[in-house]
């Protein structure tokens, strides 16, 4: 294999391959009831993209918690969060769907020579690794080096985390723009390839339409994951754009 060959595929998950529906909103409100000592009357907005430190922030001050408490309350919750979710690990199974064309989608991009596919994700690592294991999607994915809320709350700042960690395991050059690509279905994923800087090959399977991910700066919008082959094409375009 030649450095020119290889490609870093980030996989956005919530909305991109899965859904889990109400699941980390009720994590979210047990995490929530447990750390504080009452209920929470507003949560996080659904399918934002963004990162879970900062959506348990929001959570926090959205909920009457003094700014000045966030600090102390903020990594107990973190740390919270995927233990509850854990607890949650057959409802993932029971009441999660895969979106369409997910799992032809990973596993053609797992076949293909030089392509290394892993994950960039507003999730904790903890509570990715649960939602991926459910539906065995962490078979065609290197979850050793992606990048997770786990490592940094600023969701850009991931690709480079990602791209290091590849680099170290996987790469006999660096990873940079012109072979790394995310997949992802959020304005929050359109930002991260924009700051982070990675092709983003947006899908509008979640809560953002075509035309916004497009007007967002996304370089290919993709309907679904069903037309592989199109997918494919979509990868090897954005990056041989850039190369």
């Amino acid at each position: 294999m030649i450095a020119s060959q290889q490609i870093l595929v980030l996989w956005d998950i919530d909305r991109t391959l899965l859904y889990v529906g109400d699941i980390d909103r009720q994590v979210y409100r047990e995490t929530f009831a447990e750390i504080v000592g009452r209920t929470a009357e507003h949560l996080p907005a659904r399918g934002t993209g963004v990162t879970m430190p900062l959506a348990i922030r929001s959570l926090l001050l959205e909920n009457g918690v003094p700014e000045a408490d966030v600090p102390s309350l903020l990594p107990r919750m973190v740390e919270l969060l995927p233990q509850r979710l854990a607890t949650h690990a057959d409802d993932l199974r029971e009441q999660g769907v895969l979106l369409p064309g997910a799992v032809a989608a990973l596993k053609a991009v797992h076949a293909q020579p030089g392509y290394v596919s892993t994950v960039v994700t507003g999730n904790l690592k903890p509570n990715a690794l649960l939602k991926l294991e459910a539906f065995h999607l962490d078979e065609f994915l290197d979850t050793e080096i992606g990048g997770y809320s786990s490592d940094n709350d600023h969701r850009p700042a991931l690709v480079a985390v990602a791209q290091e960690r590849a680099e170290a395991k996987h790469g006999t050059a660096a990873f940079t723009r012109s072979n790394t690509v995310i997949i992802g279905d959020s304005l929050e994923d359109v930002r991260t390839g924009l700051e982070g800087g990675a092709p983003v090959i947006a899908v509008a399977s979640g809560k953002t339409t075509a035309d916004e991910l497009a007007s967002a700066g996304a370089d290919l919008v993709l309907d679904n994951l069903e037309d592989v082959p199109r997918l494919l094409n979509a990868i090897a375009t954005v990056t041989h754009d850039r190369a």
